[in-house]
């Protein structure tokens, strides 16, 4: 009978949380209540204690050092706004378009891992909005700047949700996770990736604005509660995940562990669609490979760009530069494919040798 119950569960998490437009917009509290009613039904109806005093301080502690990132990150962008948007045009005049566009995407990309890829995102937004190419340029700007934050993020816990969980989860035996396994175990393949994103902007010609042509914009000003409402929110997002993922534990015993690596890269494609923190904590587990652990991992943090409800640096970018999903898929669906072909060519030939 549990069993029923978790599946219909992992699918309204994956299915509401792209349908219905109240619950997309509070996911954050969507999946705190999810998750405290998935752990519960697990308690009652799994023959064990799942309500741990171990669990709940996880679930309580785990989210703080992302969350007090975000706050502090929060408050010297809005600090600081001015200072640099004020000289976008002047670095960007100094350096040439290309050259402007290929590093800030990479730099963006690195930084997120310290600034969380919410920040990351942020800033993105505030320079292309500033800047004075074309509409169609600017989308793959943004595009490509999201795929960057969004593989960046993944090297520290403090760079978006996805980390945090894993390292939550692979806290204990056998990998005894701390702040450096994910830039220890996927550093190699993340960096170069961020690497390839801004250079793929060349690609690309940053055209001038034409008369009359709508360009992105911000349209929404930060201020001061903004900063304090969407830090609470990054804590109540990751303490719903924790739980999420203690809950689902009997089926990623049962359908997860006998995968093939190369399987759970391709599987994890549904990360295009629904939060990418989202299936890591259904998918992860101290008892996958390590193997499995990174190509699950690459395979989220790659497709999670795909599409805009992907992961958090899209939906930022997106809603704020009026960006349509139409738009976006346009340039992110042939650029996550190629990503993900590649990405699954490196890493069959260094772990598997073929």
């Amino acid at each position: 009978m549990l069993e029923p119950i978790l599946i219909a569960i992992l699918l309204a998490v994956l299915i509401l949380s792209i349908s219905v437009r109240i619950v997309e917009r509070n996911i954050e509290i969507f999946l705190f209540f999810i998750g405290v009613i998935a752990v519960s039904v697990v308690h009652v109806l799994g023959g064990g204690a799942f309500w741990t005093v171990a669990l709940v301080k996880d679930a309580l502690f785990s989210p703080l050092m992302i969350t007090c990132a975000v706050f502090i990150a929060g408050l010297l962008v809005l600090s600081l706004k001015n200072i640099v948007t004020g000289h976008v045009l002047k670095i960007n005049n100094f350096l040439g378009e290309k050259l402007f566009c290929v590093l800030l995407i990479i730099s963006l990309g690195l930084l997120s891992s310290v600034i969380s890829a919410i920040i990351a995102a942020i800033l993105l937004v505030e320079v292309v909005s500033f800047l004075r190419y074309n509409r169609e340029f600017e989308i793959k700007l943004t595009v490509l700047g999201c795929f960057s934050v969004g593989l960046g993020a993944g090297l520290t816990p403090i760079g978006e949700p996805l980390s945090t969980i894993c390292i939550a989860k692979l806290a204990g035996a056998p990998y005894h996770a701390n702040f450096f396994f994910m830039l220890k175990n996927l550093g190699w393949y993340i960096v170069p990736g961020v690497l390839l994103c801004g250079l793929a902007s060349l690609l690309f010609h940053p055209g001038v604005n034409t008369a009359g042509e709508v360009r992105l914009h911000e349209n929404k000003n930060e201020g001061f509660v903004d900063v304090i409402t969407r830090s609470l929110k990054v804590y109540i997002f990751i303490v719903g995940l924790i739980l999420l993922g203690a809950s689902f534990k009997p089926l990623i015993d049962k359908y997860v562990l006998g995968l093939p690596s190369l399987s759970l890269f391709w599987i994890n494609i549904l990360s295009a669609v629904t939060d990418n923190a989202t299936l890591a904590a259904a998918e992860i587990s101290p008892r996958m490979s390590l193997a499995q652990i990174q190509a699950a991992l690459l395979g989220l943090l790659i497709a999670g760009g795909m599409l805009i409800p992907g992961n958090i640096p899209n939906i930022i970018s997106a809603g704020r530069l009026g960006i349509t999903s139409k738009e976006w898929s346009r340039t992110a669906i042939p650029l996550g494919l190629a990503l993900m072909c590649l990405y699954f060519a490196v890493f069959s030939l260094i772990k598997f040798g073929y």
